[in-house]
């Protein structure tokens, strides 16, 4: 089979109260990956563009890399196997809080099974992608990589077993995710909640914004929506490591945003809104508030929510 190239969307994971549990893709940005097979075993991969050469170029190292080689090994089941070669062009900014590893797992993995027959179901697609997640961030989370496959909304119900639950999305519901030109690694946001102490009443409270933001989106309630974002975990302890989050986060809701949080482990934000022209402004709102209150330039992108997932580009 000739060479397949596939580009996974950016996601916006964690999703205002659903910490590692939900997530939703976008239409862009994203990773592209290129894959064919190789008589050798295992996987080569042969080139790494738009990083500035940040990123492992070792496929055992890389998110990509492992992810393709997750593929290969279940679908050999210890039998012999072909290998893969890969090329990963990166369109993501990284430590961004758009799951820019998980879109590279995610290109991979479904790159991987369509040149190798698709003899895998998306579900065991997204098991090998979070094999990459686990290399790049030391777990294997599937908040990223899920709707980066899938496409839409997910509910991640547990990871082991691997359980994911699509949910609707509703229509008219627009984002605005805006990125700081600055980085936040998931380890550092991950180690932060480790030493943090949660109180009861703000556990309970998080477990009502996300059951009612899941009632939102199947019955299509948009106002729902934007008052389930709220967060009261995960939210105040990572807000510290995004300057200027506060004002950001105001700017977004006083120019008509339905709710506004962080995206993945920041220092990406994100915001809901009921029609095209009002995310459009509260992107605007904040990328001001960004340049105002902390110096710093950002990148915007709005639309709707992508329902369609990591998708065949050229072969």
């Amino acid at each position: 089979m000739p060479r397949v190239r596939v580009f996974a969307p950016a996601t916006v994971s964690n999703v205002g109260p659903g910490f590692d549990v939900l997530g939703f893709a976008m239409h862009r940005p994203g990773d592209t990956v290129g894959a064919e097979r190789r008589d050798e075993p295992d996987v080569e991969l042969v080139e790494v563009t738009g990083d500035n050469g940040l990123l492992p170029r070792s496929a055992s190292e890389n998110s990509a890399g492992v992810a393709a080689a997750a593929v290969l090994t279940r679908v050999a089941a210890g039998r012999p196997a072909p290998g893969l070669r890969l090329w990963l062009h990166k369109g993501l900014p990284l430590a961004s809080g758009l799951g820019s590893s998980g879109a590279s797992a995610a290109a991979a993995a479904v790159a991987a099974n369509i040149v190798l027959g698709r003899p895998l179901s998306p579900c065991e697609v997204v098991a090998c992608a979070m094999e990459g997640e686990r290399a790049a961030s030391g777990s294997a989370h599937a908040d990223n990589v899920a709707p980066s496959v899938l496409g839409g909304f997910v509910l991640v119900r547990s990871c082991d077993p691997l359980d994911i639950v699509p949910l609707p999305v509703p229509d008219g519901l627009f984002v605005a995710v805006v990125h700081p030109h600055c980085e936040v690694s998931t380890a550092r946001a991950r180690a932060l909640l480790e030493q943090h102490r949660f109180q009861l009443p703000d556990i309970v409270a998080n477990a009502g914004n996300l059951a009612a933001l899941v009632a939102a989106l199947h019955q299509q309630d948009l106002a729902l929506l934007g008052r389930s974002i709220a967060d009261r975990l995960v939210e105040p302890v990572r807000a510290t490591l995004i300057p200027g989050f506060d004002a950001v986060r105001r700017a977004a809701l006083d120019h008509g945003a339905l709710g506004c949080s962080i995206s993945g482990s920041g220092p990406s934000l994100f915001a809901f809104a009921a029609a095209a022209d009002v995310a459009a402004r509260v992107a605007q709102a904040m990328r001001a508030a960004f340049r105002e209150q902390a110096g710093l330039g950002s990148d915007a992108w709005t639309g709707p929510i992508s329902i369609e997932g990591a998708r065949v580009v050229d072969s």
